[in-house]
């Protein structure tokens, strides 16, 4: 037997991390590492050979691995997150979920141009037809969505007026947290709706699922740990920043040939972990004439994992201050500003993006509306909001779903004329070429009937 070099007793074992953990997982690393040379010809042997070694002199890899469980598995599987799945096809594909927190009035977004219900109950919040955009059946966009004009004659936007669910309450937290699940927390067992999405796309990189922020929103939340990252260059290994380097080194080495489903999530996690850096070293330039101010640069990291190569199949975006009760506005005002902040970001990311965007879908969606009358300078919250697209694929038209009026709302809501979790479904399906059967999937106690949004 091959004698260790370096073991967790050696006297320089403090020079090999800064606590006595990393500096063990070096030392076995080590130790391994020079196992490794001296037996080339018997590495199928190597883990029987190590099971054996139970003489004191230190821990072998196998008793590593076992024993400390509770530590090294757990480092692999919080910063490493698992990519292995058993699906024979892989969809292609990004789909963008951008969620705007606080109750978006879609109907300062989209509206029928000329209504004599809106022409009485909300005068003052108005789209006026000085500015705004001409859409299908008679109904009008946001002056505030101009910079995405060239994807709106293209049929690559388009808006679903009337959407909500009956399980959706007026609070915005669970309002949201539904929204996020695709229903209520004990039909879904708390696992968001893009993470059982994710179920369906087949294997992919530790990217695959990815939220742009600090925390994991609870549609990534589940099985298939999603990355929570506020931008690439933060996607990093935890600890000592003079000691990631040899962590890596030592964690890939630790996690080979162990015969164990936690190698490929460790393997997919180092590989991961690589690209971030090189794309973080390489810095990122986005296209000539693009530039990301505001809520666009959540965008800009998608842009350079997209662009750069991180097979990213589902992603979220987050954009609060929708919540509009005073000082709203349609020409101008508050929401205006707000959502030309939105429509800017949402044109620099495709701008950028290039050929690439043909394989990008974005929905735009919020917890829920507003009432249809105004409250003063402003709207209380209220059902039947609006769910917008921006997609490299064609859409059926520009006002999409179904719409029968408003002679008659809901408690003073607009009426639910399209389910939220049917359209977020027709969005996968329409994406990703998901079945039917796939897509009920996704969203428990509900029977998917698809909407036609792609032409």
């Amino acid at each position: 037997m091959s004698t260790f070099p370096v073991h967790p007793d050696c006297s320089d074992l403090k020079a090999l991390g800064g606590n006595r953990f990393d500096a063990v997982l070096r030392a076995e690393a080590m130790a391994v590492e020079a196992e490794n040379t001296a037996e080339r010809d018997r590495l199928q042997q190597l883990n029987e050979l190590e099971e054996q070694q139970q003489d004191g002199r230190g821990m072998t890899r196998r008793t590593f691995v076992t024993g400390a469980a509770a530590t090294a598995t757990a480092l692999a599987t919080t910063q490493f997150v698992s990519t292995r799945a058993s699906f024979a096809a892989t969809k292609t594909g990004t789909l963008i979920h951008v969620f705007l927190y606080g109750g978006l009035d879609g109907l300062a977004m989209v509206a029928p141009a000329d209504d004599p219900v809106l022409a009485k109950v909300r005068p003052d919040q108005l789209i006026p037809e000085n500015g705004g955009i001409a859409l299908q059946r008679g109904f009008r966009l946001t002056g505030a969505f101009e910079p995405l004009k060239k994807y709106l004659d293209a049929r690559q936007l388009g808006f679903v007026p009337a959407v909500t669910d009956p399980r959706l309450s007026l609070s915005h937290f669970q309002a949201a947290d539904a929204c996020n699940l695709g229903g209520l927390p004990g039909e879904t067992g708390g696992r968001g709706w893009l993470d059982s999405l994710v179920d369906a796309l087949g294997p992919g990189t530790a990217f695959r699922s990815v939220g742009i922020g600090s925390t994991l929103p609870r549609s990534l939340v589940g099985t298939n740990g999603a990355i929570a990252m506020n931008s690439v260059g933060s996607f990093n290994l935890n600890g000592d920043q003079r000691f990631k380097a040899a962590t890596a080194k030592a964690i890939k080495t630790l996690f080979t040939d162990i015969n164990h489903p936690v190698q490929e999530s460790v393997q997919e996690g180092l590989a991961a972990l690589s690209l971030a850096q090189k794309l973080a070293a390489d810095g990122y330039q986005p296209a000539d004439g693009v530039e990301y101010q505001g809520i666009g640069n959540a965008f800009r990291q998608l842009a350079q994992l997209i662009k750069g190569g991180a097979n990213v199949r589902v992603a979220t975006v987050g954009m609060g201050g929708w919540d509009t009760h005073e000082n709203q506005g349609t020409q101008g005002g508050y929401v205006f500003d707000h959502m030309n902040e939105l429509a800017r970001a949402l044109a620099a990311f495709f701008d950028d993006l290039g050929p690439a965007a043909a394989d990008v879908t974005v929905l735009v969606s919020s917890e829920f509306g507003r009432r249809v009358s105004q409250n003063g300078s402003g709207t209380d919250h209220g059902h039947g909001g609006v769910i917008a697209l921006l997609s490299g694929k064609k859409l059926a038209g520009n006002l999409l779903g179904r719409w029968d009026g408003l002679e008659k709302l809901d408690g003073g809501n607009v009426p639910e004329y399209n389910n939220m979790f049917n359209v977020y479904g027709a969005v996968a399906q329409g994406r990703f070429g998901l079945t039917n059967a796939e897509v009920d999937k996704i969203f428990p106690r509900q029977k998917y009937a698809p909407v036609k949004l792609f032409a």
